[in-house]
């Protein structure tokens, strides 16, 4: 017997029982959706994750400062003022390893621009901060070192802050003002999404540090003239990383004079790694969770057996019938194993179906982006598939050996 012969005698036995072939199906639907489900569950986070690692920057570390106390209290890391614009200039000069540095300041002031308000982060920083964060620019221009050296008032809007502000109009040599200091607009920057704290990065307004500190930030904030809240710091490359680490807290306790047996006045992260780590931890869970839906699978070809063992027991004196007629063993294999590989293909196939629309919705409640690739398809209905023939095969081989003497006789 062909194949599409075997097919059609397959076909043919599961619509003698359709609700019995239904049910024996539902368990390789529900796995194949599981599976789906879940690995597209996982790609949207690390997605998620991948999107905030670009939006960082690539070699990136930031110093901040240490932990301050008011009494016997001891506060959160980074309450101190103890990091200074000097010490951004001086890891630039004399850690080698160091390409950029970019000092930050920053609060939340009202902007105004004509009718329009708007409540938001204004940070001040340097002319390389945008380097250092591999920022791009969408339209205008960043502000430059004479900007910040002349105390320019000038500002770079990020794409939800220019919305905000302005619409749709091009804001770009526009003024708004903030805390009622005039501020012309000279620069917009490309989207970046949420940070991983779910902030949005884009809905910030960012002037040179010299602007900031003398006519927004200094006194409100209590900011001294040279402190900054942290520092960020591009290294040469990712190899560097843990030297350059080294060199700037070697660098920093030297210029803070703190003794040697003295905790670090200061921290440094690697906010990278940081997300890296969680990375990893999300893919871990995303086979973890595809392989506890794939017992769903298993139970599904565990049922198809027995279905299967169910189907040769009743149907034994026509396998005694087709052997006496002159059927080979081989075609009785044949045919019991399409059937049951052909319920997993129509349980993968609607398996896909539901797992596709099940991630849909899920990516639409949760706001994820929808991440169902063709690798995970492809992974789900392999398996349904292995599962069929697996779980298949040893009733399709009793069939094919029973004695035909004996089947005929079968009551």
């Amino acid at each position: 017997m062909t194949v599409w012969q075997h097919l059609s005698v397959a076909l043919r036995a599961l619509t003698i029982s359709p609700l019995r072939s239904l049910l024996t199906i539902l368990g390789i639907v529900i796995g194949v959706t599981a599976v789906i489900a879940m690995i597209a569950i996982g790609s949207a986070a690390r997605a998620q994750i991948d999107e905030q690692i670009r939006s960082l920057g690539s070699n990136l570390l930031i110093v901040i400062p240490g932990t301050g106390r008011v009494g016997g209290a001891r506060l959160e890391s980074g309450s101190s003022h103890t990091l200074t614009e000097r010490d951004a200039g001086a890891i630039l000069r004399e850690v080698p390893l160091v390409v950029e540095t970019a000092p930050v300041v920053w609060g939340t002031a009202q902007v105004v621009r004509g009718n329009r308000n708007w409540f938001g982060g204004v940070f001040g920083t340097a002319a390389g901060y945008f380097f250092a964060r591999d920022w791009p620019l969408a339209k205008g221009q960043l502000f430059t070192g004479r900007d910040v050296d002349a105390n320019a008032k000038v500002a770079v809007l990020g794409a939800t802050a220019a919305a905000e502000l302005f619409g749709s109009a091009d804001p770009v040599g526009r003024t708004l003002r903030i805390a009622n200091v005039p501020i012309t607009v000279i620069g917009v920057l490309a989207r970046k999404g949420p940070q991983a704290d779910g902030k949005d990065q884009d809905n910030r307004i960012y002037l040179p540090i010299s602007t900031a500190k003398a006519r927004l930030l200094g006194g409100a904030h209590q900011i001294s003239r040279d402190a900054v809240a942290y520092i960020w710091v591009k290294v040469m490359s990712e190899e560097t990383m843990g030297a350059a680490t080294e060199q700037i807290r070697a660098l920093l306790r030297q210029r803070h004079r703190l003794r040697p047996n003295a905790n670090d006045d200061f921290g440094i992260r690697d906010p990278v790694a940081a997300k890296s780590a969680r990375q990893a931890t999300t893919r871990t869970m995303t086979a973890l969770l595809a392989a506890v839906a794939s017992v769903s699978l298993l139970v599904g070809g565990i049922s198809i057996m027995n279905i299967m063992l169910v189907s040769v027991t009743e149907r034994t004196r026509e396998v005694g019938l087709r052997l006496a007629v002159g059927a080979r063993r081989r075609d009785i294999l044949g045919q019991f194993l399409v059937e049951s590989v052909t319920l997993c293909a129509i349980g993968g196939f609607l398996g896909v179906l539901l797992g596709i629309g099940v991630s849909f919705a899920l990516a639409v409640m949760a706001g994820w982006p929808v991440l169902v690739g063709p690798g995970a398809i492809l992974l789900a209905v392999g398996f349904a598939a292995t599962v069929g023939i697996f779980f298949g095969f040893y009733p399709a081989l009793k069939a094919s050996q029973l004695d035909p003497i004996e089947a005929l006789r079968y009551e």
